[in-house]
């Protein structure tokens, strides 16, 4: 199931923390919280399958699929884990929860969304990208999109690297296949039934999916908590990783009981 899947890895000891990110991203997005997170625990970033370094899979994938390969990561790796979405990788954290609820310990849903399928214009728009991504090529695609993810006041440094991120990481069919299952995607209805304890963030400047989504999501959990992070866009944990990682910190150390302090020195 995960045969050419690639994953980014730090710590080696305590519980699993999976990182599902966007669909314009890659396993770079959780540079920040490899780097410090896994001071407490073991944390496991993917390329999605079709992206980056990962291989293309041998036909379309839906939500379900994308799920179930993130399910068999975590059979692979212990059997049990935390996990965290930012975006669509949200969306594939919650139906993920809500398929192989045994396998989640707890979930922080960053900046997401209950999917594409709850608006027609919205899933309208995500079906067009993969048209896009054909026509202009993953670097054009990526110097139009990378700087919307981001508030106006990011670093120039931080807007480079999303945006190199995202060139280095999209790819066709992956890329459609991706779109197409988050265009697909109506959660409201299953939300209810996930009971893993959950910590949803969004930045305050986050224009893409915005706060007002991650409170439907917030509000439908049967528990979590919900942060607003300051002076963030779309990708909080990238681009305000301190304060994101100390929320994080705080909800594993209820869910996980991770300690206080470091285990070990990050590697």
């Amino acid at each position: 199931m995960t045969a050419g899947v690639h994953v980014e890895q730090a710590g080696a000891e305590g519980p699993l923390l999976l990182c599902l990110h966007g669909i314009g991203s890659s396993s770079a997005a959780f540079a920040p919280q490899l780097a410090e997170l896994s001071a407490y625990l073991r944390v496991l970033a993917w390329d999605a399958p079709g992206y980056a370094r990962s291989a293309d899979p041998q036909g379309a994938l839906t939500l379900d699929d994308y799920a179930d390969t993130a399910a068999a990561l975590i059979a692979e790796h212990g059997g049990r884990a935390h996990v965290l979405g930012v975006s669509w990788g949200g969306v594939i954290a919650l139906r993920l929860a809500s398929r192989h609820p045994g396998l989640v310990d707890s979930l922080i849903i960053a900046d997401s969304s209950a999917g594409s399928g709850t608006d027609p214009a919205k899933a309208g728009a995500m079906r067009q990208r993969a048209a896009e991504l054909a026509e202009s090529g993953p670097r054009a695609f990526a110097e139009r999109r990378g700087p919307r993810l981001v508030s106006a006041a990011a670093p120039v440094a931080l807007v480079r690297r999303v945006v190199d991120t995202m060139a280095g990481s999209v790819r066709l069919p992956g890329y459609g296949w991706a779109a197409e299952s988050m265009a697909a995607a109506d959660l409201r209805a299953e939300l209810t039934g996930v009971t893993a304890p959950a910590l949803v963030l969004c930045g305050d400047q986050d224009t893409v999916t915005g706060p007002g989504a991650s409170q439907v999501i917030a509000g439908s959990l049967h528990t979590s908590a919900y942060v607003i992070v300051k002076d963030a866009g779309h990708l909080a944990n990238q681009e305000q990783p301190e304060a994101f990682n100390a929320w994080a910190l705080s909800h594993l150390r209820i869910t996980a009981r991770i300690p206080e302090r470091p285990i070990s020195p990050a590697p």
